[in-house]
């Protein structure tokens, strides 16, 4: 079943509302995640919102948990929009796929895709002899995973918008040469090759495809004591400052632009590698 879907406005018409919308959004239990799904919701779009909610081996840092999840349900559903919240891994295609259908049968359609869901195992510690292949797994299989799964909808809805979430590293090779390191960097590279190659895959068809580079964001992926201590040990965190006088951002700062990437607003936007990141890509 697709819902039915109005057509474009004009640029007189053009809004940031994101009314009768619904929107996918991975690694939603918290955040990034979950600021984004929030956010969306705050705009007017309902939200599909699925976490892997369970530890991966490689990753030395807390995942999210299903109880997580719940937690960003509860606060979507307080901006008064519908979701519908399930665990799943993006690694996992058919689990992905299963949980998107359920979105997809209750609210009529998918308008907005945001592939969020990442893993950064950085740390000089002994690394698990998988970790390169599960930040592959996760940062560029799961995207493509993301978009594939929701592609025919965002075809159909007349509003189709993919956001991916990149990093500062997407363009920079300052992220160390541990073996996390080193995977989370490639990894990043090549979310501006699937942005790009979709860009014009989809284009023609009306579906518009965004990256967002973050610099360092508040969230449990960077304060964690095995990334801080990555970081002060090997000097890093000392050459990621930023002409803006602000150590990491806020997950709201990001959601800002993926909502205005969602939206009509930008309508015309599309092929694009938005850093948000205090100015740090200008030094």
């Amino acid at each position: 079943m697709t819902a039915e879907r109005t057509p474009q406005p004009n640029a007189v018409t053009a809004t940031g509302s994101l009314a009768g919308r619904v929107a996918l959004v991975t690694g939603a239990g918290r955040g990034q995640g979950r600021s984004h799904a929030v956010g969306l919701a705050r705009a007017g779009a309902d939200i599909i919102a699925v976490d892997i909610g369970r530890p991966i081996e490689s990753v030395p840092y807390s995942l999210s948990t299903t109880a997580d999840l719940d937690e960003t349900a509860r606060l979507v559903r307080a901006e008064g929009r519908a979701i519908v919240a399930a665990q799943a891994d993006v690694r996992d295609r058919t689990s992905l796929e299963t949980a998107f259908r359920r979105g997809v049968e209750q609210f009529g359609g998918c308008d907005i895709v945001v592939a969020n869901a990442g893993i950064a195992p950085v740390t000089l510690d002994s690394a698990h002899p998988d970790v390169f292949r599960h930040v592959l797994d996760v940062n560029v299989t799961g995207v493509w995973h993301t978009v594939e799964v929701a592609r025919e909808c965002l075809v159909g809805s007349g509003h189709g918008s993919v956001v991916m979430i990149g990093s500062t590293f997407s363009v920079s090779g300052v992220g160390g040469d541990s073996p996390g390191a080193i995977a989370y960097t490639a990894s990043k590279h090549a979310v501006l090759g699937l942005m790009r190659t979709y860009a014009n895959s989809l284009g023609p068809q009306g579906v518009r495809v965004n990256a967002v580079l973050p610099g360092g964001v508040d969230t449990a992926m960077v304060n964690n004591p095995h990334s801080e201590d990555y970081y002060d040990r090997t000097g890093i965190g000392a050459r990621l400052g930023s002409p803006l006088p602000v150590e990491l951002v806020e997950p709201a700062d990001i959601t800002h632009a993926v909502v205005w990437l969602g939206s009509d607003l930008a309508r015309y936007v599309t092929g694009i590698a938005l850093p948000v990141d205090g100015g740090f890509l200008a030094g």
